[in-house]
């Protein structure tokens, strides 16, 4: 079994001419790993200090974008990791 990761940008939404493959992965866990370095890079690219986490999560769902996993049982929301790490990202800054 293998699981595809694709990429959807956030901008434009349901627009499936702006989704790309990332890649293949031989595991669930190696597929989650890689729509989290997504979801990170650009949360930890457009952090800046003194935004809130609402600031930062917000700017994610306009702008950011969304991997999801292809495969399986697959279920992965990039949304509600993006959640958590905004939160993460706010505290550790504090």
């Amino acid at each position: 079994m293998s699981y595809k990761v694709f990429v959807d940008d956030n901008f434009h939404y349901m627009d499936e001419d702006d989704r790309s493959l990332l890649g293949e992965f031989e595991t669930f866990e190696a597929a989650v790993a890689a729509c989290q370095r997504v979801v990170n890079d650009y949360l930890e690219g457009t952090y800046q200090a003194g935004m809130s986490a609402e600031e930062l999560y917000k700017s994610y769902v306009d702008f950011g974008q969304d991997p999801f996993i292809v495969g399986g049982d697959s279920r992965f929301s990039a949304w509600d990791y993006a959640k958590e790490q905004s939160a993460r990202l706010a505290n550790e800054s504090k």
